[in-house]
């Protein structure tokens, strides 16, 4: 690829797992340092160099919640000025007692009640916690785009 064409923007791969109707969501760190603090957001992570974004993925999850996701299929990219974000879905297939939290201020199962109203209360924070305004959106395009998600 020519440098004048190289793009900079930082590319991240998240997942939507999903289980009788409900996302499983993170409530990533109140730490003003990074994106979406103190909000419901999507488990991944940054792709490493020379890493797919399917792989990567796959690694974020077994890092954050200690989840081998069996596979993966793409929904699609969402880009902006600064990130590209490369999501992908699939099933949850264990039950909550089954993830280790190792990133993050907590983990739950959203409603579409949740995702639409854009918060949800966190038992870990004792209070009701926003969702990032791009994870929101993203869940909402999924919904509309896949109708009801049973496993």
């Amino acid at each position: 690829m020519d440098d004048c064409m190289k793009d900079d923007r930082v590319q991240v791969a998240i997942a939507i797992l999903y289980q009788d109707n409900r996302f499983l969501m993170q409530l990533r760190d109140n730490d003003p340092r990074i994106v979406h603090p103190g909000c419901w957001g999507f488990f991944g992570g940054h792709i490493e160099p020379g890493e797919s974004p399917e792989v990567a993925v796959q690694r974020e999850l077994v890092e954050e919640i200690g989840y081998a996701m069996p596979s993966v299929t793409k929904f699609k990219d969402y880009s902006d000025e600064k990130v590209i974000r490369h999501v992908f879905h699939a099933p949850l297939m264990v039950g909550l007692e089954k993830l280790v939290l190792m990133e993050g201020w907590d983990l739950r199962l959203l409603s579409l009640e949740d995702i639409t109203r854009g918060d949800c209360f966190s038992d870990r924070a004792n209070q009701v916690r926003p969702l990032g305004a791009t994870h929101q959106q993203i869940l909402l395009d999924f919904i509309e785009a896949n109708g009801s998600i049973n496993d």
